[in-house]
């Protein structure tokens, strides 16, 4: 049910001094300004020629140099005084209006895992167009929700603002019924439309099988109410990713700055009300839309509603249960551009900067043969329990395990070496011992999977890492430099399967510190 229109924009991780940490961390944002680079998609110089100057500089200062900037956000007054913020972001060479769902925040809606791709992606072939409802985020909060006209006409709003005539628009969830009512409204104003994860009423009805059953959804508006202020049914939203730390946070963030407790339950007792299929036949605008079939929020059967009621419109089902776009964003917009463009860019792999850390219990097949099959998992249960909650204290992701150990990464790699060292400590009080290897490097992210060849470097510094060691690369020990943490020269190595010879560092003790 509740969604957000996010757009991609493809980005480049700058490294910034994080004085808590003694480290750095990546700063993603938006270029929205005209002339400044590529806007939209980064400012300075694209990664592959930012990759190609890294081996004649230092890796910190190869990484510093590229920081994006935040859209601008501006205001428009609607007829009746309302304040509705927006912000314009890409050069692409059509212009795209992003209808929000049920909750948004301009300013928030950068921080989502996944913006840097969305957005990305959108801003490669379009100008985007977001802004933020009434009573929502930035925006001005009247005491009552918005009618369906009133959303209608604040899209509008938006567009005389922003200095558009003519536009494709893309609405996301509750977003639907208000593109529907402008394409048929202002065919003029609107080019083509495409609407993902979306209804024309919510609530069944004897004509309406499709909606959900009003007593489930009074307890499901309990359950808003109730829980408002964390990462309410996200389990519902995007099941794929609702166990991810980071997307908790910032899904609970977005909630609590969209709108009030009082304000959620406003809006969702006035989309009982909502009933906009008598619309659909009037929609004149060639008309996408996109809907993942096993979707928790809103049934496949909404979806085949929309389509069927408007003349020629195409209906595009797609495999899986999220309802929010944080999951596999490319999986839509591959769709969405080929409906407005008429080709599909080829998918390169997600890239990002990140500390890897692999962990090992040591002569682990030695103490399940001692301990028997039962107290060996009831211990192993133990181990992951404490190594997930060392990973999510240190705001990593704990990508997979392998065997008796862990795949983590970190946007910090002093956050790496002291989860690792946590970790080891917590472990040890169990009666294990545990090794751990570390490498800062340019990682693939493959379906929430890593690869990549700093994958395959960090695996072998933990294989050469001995009982209770931490041990690092030559890159970590560069990024941390001035953190206090200490390192014990462990000399040069060659890695199998990794050109050259590497230099490794154990992590000192509190007791045999040598600051790197």
């Amino acid at each position: 049910m509740v969604g957000t229109c996010w757009g991609t924009v493809a980005s480049l991780p700058a490294i910034a001094a994080d004085a808590d940490e003694g480290s750095w961390r990546p700063q993603v944002r938006i270029c929205a300004a005209r002339g400044a680079g590529r806007p939209g998609l980064w400012c300075g110089q694209p990664p592959t020629k930012a990759r190609a100057g890294a081996s004649k500089q230092p890796l910190v200062q190869a990484l510093s140099s590229a920081i994006v900037d935040a859209p601008t956000i501006r205001y428009t007054q609607t007829p009746d005084g309302v304040n509705i913020a927006y912000c314009v972001v890409g050069e692409g060479p059509m212009t795209l209006l992003c209808i929000p769902g049920f909750v948004s925040n301009l300013e928030v809606l950068w921080e989502a895992p996944t913006a840097d791709r969305y957005f990305g992606r959108l801003s490669s072939f379009a100008r985007i167009v977001l802004y933020d409802k009434r009573g929502q985020g930035l925006s001005d909060r009247p005491p009552q929700p918005p009618t369906l006209e009133q959303s209608m006409e604040d899209a509008r709003a938006v567009l005389d603002a922003a200095g558009f005539d003519r536009v494709a628009a893309y609405a996301v969830s509750e977003g639907g019924p208000t593109a529907a009512l402008l394409a048929a409204t202002y065919p003029e104003r609107i080019s083509r439309l495409v609407m993902y994860g979306t209804w024309a009423r919510m609530i069944e009805g004897p004509d309406y099988p499709e909606g959900m059953p009003r007593e489930l959804f009074e307890r499901f508006i309990a359950t808003v109410r109730d829980d408002w202020g964390g990462p309410v049914a996200l389990a519902l939203w995007a099941p794929s990713v609702a166990d991810d730390p980071e997307v908790r946070r910032w899904w609970a963030k977005l909630l609590r700055t969209g709108t009030s407790p009082g304000g959620a339950e406003a809006l969702i007792r006035l989309y009982t009300k909502i009933d906009a299929r008598h619309v659909l036949a009037t929609i004149t605008a060639p008309t996408l839309v996109i809907h993942r079939t096993g979707d928790r929020m809103v049934p496949i059967g909404a979806a085949r509603v929309v389509a069927g009621g408007i003349p020629g419109a195409k209906l595009v089902e797609l495999p899986g249960k999220d309802h929010l776009p944080v999951a596999d964003p490319d999986q839509i917009i591959d769709e969405v551009e080929d409906f407005l463009t008429g080709q599909r860019t080829e998918r390169d792999p997600d890239r990002m900067l990140a500390t890897v850390m692999f962990t090992d219990i040591v002569d682990s097949t030695a103490r399940a043969a001692a301990l028997g099959d039962h107290r060996w998992r009831q211990l192993i249960q133990r181990h992951d329990e404490l190594v997930r909650r060392e990973i999510e204290r240190h705001r990593g992701r704990a990508v997979k395990t392998l065997g008796d150990g862990f795949l983590a990464t970190f946007d910090g790699p002093a956050r790496a070496i002291r989860c690792a060292s946590s970790a080891r400590d917590g472990v040890r009080r169990l009666g294990l011992e545990m090794r751990a290897g570390l490498h800062t490097g340019e990682v693939e992210v493959i379906n929430g999977d890593i690869g990549g060849l700093a994958v395959h470097i960090g695996a072998r510094v933990g294989a050469m890492a001995s009982a209770g060691e931490v041990l690092v690369s030559r890159t970590v020990t560069d990024l941390v430099a001035g953190s206090g943490i200490g390192f014990e020269d462990r000399g040069t190595h060659a890695l199998k399967g990794i050109p050259g010879e590497w230099q490794l560092y154990a992590v000192a003790t509190a007791s045999r510190r040598s600051p790197a």
